[in-house]
């Protein structure tokens, strides 16, 4: 099964930054028997909306890492919503839930999650360790909402 990533970061985009978050997902996900695609966009909304749309052609899931902050340059909430056709509020306050637990600055998440055609998309912060707990809040129930979409 397919799987695609993509950075959303000004600083990796344009090497300056490593790719970190990015990296520890797509371990994660080949771990899990995917086969993993790899993209890394600037944090500009039009930008990342295309790259999720072309992702999702393909993937099963595609997981986004940065941009889902306060911030002003933080605008991949908006472009996930410009995409999915149904959003799925309940993984991304299901991420938030657990993030609050180990920190209270979880509850500034703006991360979307949704569907666009067959394909699961799930936004997560842009730090590794962000990126690893969101991620393991909802990964149980992952396969079962892949597995509904496909049908």
């Amino acid at each position: 099964m397919k799987a695609a990533v993509l950075t959303v970061s000004d600083g990796v985009s344009d090497g300056t930054r490593e790719d970190t978050s990015g990296d520890l997902l797509a371990a994660l996900l080949a771990e899990e028997g995917y086969e993993v695609e790899r993209r890394v966009v600037p944090d500009e909304r039009e930008a990342i909306a295309e790259a999720i749309a072309e992702l999702a052609e393909d993937a099963a899931v595609v997981l986004t890492t940065g941009g889902t902050g306060l911030g002003p340059r933080d605008v991949t909430p908006g472009a996930t919503r410009d995409v999915i056709e149904r959003e799925a509020p309940g993984l991304a306050e299901l991420m938030r839930a657990e993030s609050v637990k180990i920190t209270p600055l979880g509850a500034l998440s703006r991360s979307v999650c949704g569907a666009r055609g067959r394909t699961l998309i799930v936004n997560l912060p842009g730090s590794v360790r962000g990126a690893r707990e969101n991620l393991q809040a909802i990964a149980r129930l992952l396969p079962h909402a892949i597995a509904l979409l496909s049908e």
